[in-house]
């Protein structure tokens, strides 16, 4: 290993890092994360903090997990690779699909399509879409339906249903076809509504009135995150996710439930569709189902797609779709490992707890900062800060200012998230009570700071 003034003086000089600018890089270097051990970072320079953000949403069980470790180490040297593909098969990923189906059998989903990540899983659902209805004979049915505000990863078809316009901009013209609708954002809509409920029957119009206007038809699936996060961490009112499913239905349109960040337990819910009481079409996930230790993605699929996939007698159901790390059999042992330990620890009950703490941290923080806007939370371990210039106006605090936040946050001893005006904590779901109160002090300190 190099030390650490190479490290330091060619951090971004080799490398471009994602969702941000290679000047901003260069003039702002990452920190250099060395270590990590349970909840904690520690930076090249030994400082050592909560991580706030567990890795990038995916580190439930924080770093160090050692039933994962163990189950990764011994399928390297027992088989560290093997396709999928037509005619092959390994063993750890027939009883991976095995686990995950009796795991998601509450959902209604009892297939599962192996991916390398979130925006393959998301990928693999869209294409699936269109297919099915090709199938039945619908080959009209083309288009895709999702929330402005809603994150569905990097590949085209997922910037492409994606609502925010920072991950599309750059990259149009997308695939046609992909129309949007007002996101149950209580702070921000266009309706002006504040209150919940309401806001979730005019959004459930707007989307009976998308469907009259494209004609139901041409729509393959409605795909939708159960609860938003890279857009903010947008809670939805309970009835809007049912009232989604039961207009899906209503039209034949498939219901995309993108799990990636809200599966296996962060919502304080083993799904985000089971907080909500829902049964999706097919359910993308990632993240989580190998805690980060290794690039891993499953499609679930419910009965009825499968059916129509199963009994095909067109000619039209072979899939012609797949990765070349689809079902690694190293990915499927860190998957069996990491579902085993995530069900013995039954961490939902601790995101549950942990969330509530945070969220009540959080508020009392609101009450003493005018910094503060709005405060948006209330289920696991998915939280947001959104900062304004001005709480009557509720103009967005500027870049600067965010950036200071974080600065300070990580200097008094907790890693958290920025995205636009926002601070975002999705910590892991191992997080202490302590963890829980130095993730709020450095917060503190951070808003303390700035109000100086």
């Amino acid at each position: 290993m190099k030390d650490a003034n190479f490290l330091k003086a060619n951090n971004a000089r080799s490398l471009w890092h994602p969702m941000t600018a290679p000047a901003d890089s260069l003039e702002n270097p990452p920190v250099i994360v060395t270590s990590a051990q349970g909840t904690r970072i520690r930076d090249i320079d030994g400082h050592e903090v909560v991580d706030g953000v567990g890795g990038l949403w995916n580190v439930n069980l924080g770093y160090s997990c050692q039933p994962v470790k163990e189950a990764i180490a011994a399928q390297l040297d027992r088989l560290p690779y093997y396709s999928i593909f037509r005619g092959t098969s390994n063993d750890c990923v027939i009883e991976l699909a095995e686990d995950l189906r009796a795991f998601f059998a509450p959902d209604g989903l009892t297939r599962a399509f192996f991916t390398s990540g979130g925006s393959d899983s998301v990928e693999t659902a869209l294409r699936l879409a269109r297919q099915y209805h090709k199938i039945r004979g619908q080959a009209g049915r083309v288009k895709y339906l999702s929330l402005k505000k809603g994150y569905h990863g990097t590949h085209f078809g997922g910037a492409s249903v994606n609502g925010n316009a920072n991950f599309r901009t750059a990259y149009e013209p997308l695939l046609p076809g992909c129309h949007h609708i007002p996101a149950p954002y209580t702070y921000r809509n266009p309706f002006n509504e504040s209150d919940p409920a309401r806001l979730s029957h005019l959004c459930l119009a707007a989307l009976e009135d998308e469907i009259a206007f494209q004609g139901a038809g041409t729509i393959a699936a409605f795909i939708m995150e159960p609860i938003l996060g890279a857009g903010g961490v947008i809670p939805p009112h309970p009835d809007f996710m049912p009232g989604v499913e039961a207009i899906c239905r209503k039209h034949g349109i498939l219901l995309i439930a993108d799990e990636v960040i809200t599966a296996f337990g962060r919502t304080g819910a083993w799904s985000g569709s089971r907080l909500w009481g829902v049964k999706p079409d097919f359910m993308c996930t990632a993240k989580a189902i190998t805690n980060g230790y290794f690039p891993f993605g499953a499609v679930m699929i419910s009965e009825g797609v499968a059916d129509v996939f199963e009994t095909d007698a067109t000619g039209r159901a072979a899939i012609g779709h797949g990765y070349t790390y689809s079902g690694h059999p190293v990915g499927a042992a860190a998957a069996l490992a990491c579902l085993r330990e995530t069900q013995r620890l039954n961490v939902v009950e601790n995101a549950a707890a942990r969330g509530t703490q945070l969220f009540d941290g959080l508020k009392a923080l609101q009450t003493r900062y005018d910094l503060i806007g709005d405060v948006r939370g209330g289920h696991g371990l998915m939280l947001a800060v959104e900062l304004v210039a001005d709480r009557a106006s509720r103009t967005p605090a500027d870049k600067s200012v965010m950036a200071r936040l974080q600065s300070v946050a990580y200097a008094a001893g907790a890693m958290v998230r920025v995205s636009g005006a926002n601070i975002i904590l999705s910590p892991p779901l191992v997080l202490t009570d302590a963890d829980a109160d130095v993730i709020i002090a450095a917060l503190d300190a951070g808003l303390a700071s700035l109000s100086a």
